[in-house]
């Protein structure tokens, strides 16, 4: 930016114009900044509902209930279904079984030699 004496007379004077134009707006935006009154289009925030104390009691109470009706339908569900029964295999069997293995492994051992 230039200097102030590099500027000639006319170049000032629209200086000082747009200066004194520019503390006007200022002078605006401050008084409107600073008014009291409210603005027509601004709605008052909505006021937020406040649930009474017996209300909130209703809420919780129907809550417990859906919530005991639900376990007890679950339980009920759990009760009626049979437990399983756990496969346990005899000593003979067990021995059988490990028999073939066996014979299986001294088959699989004398052909590979």
């Amino acid at each position: 930016m230039s200097s102030i004496a590099n500027l000639s007379v006319k170049q000032l004077r629209q200086a000082v114009n747009l200066k004194v134009k520019i503390e006007a707006l200022e002078k605006k935006l401050n008084q409107l900044a600073s008014s009291t009154a409210k603005p027509v289009a601004a709605k008052a925030p909505k006021k937020r509902r406040k649930m009474s104390a017996a209300g909130k009691a209703r809420i919780v109470a129907a809550l417990k209930a859906r919530w005991a009706k639900f376990k007890a339908a679950k339980t009920a569900n759990q009760v009626a279904k049979p437990a399983k029964k756990k496969f346990t295999m005899s000593a003979a069997a067990k021995a059988k079984i490990s028999a073939a293995a066996k014979a299986r492994w001294a088959k699989f051992r004398a052909e590979k030699k």
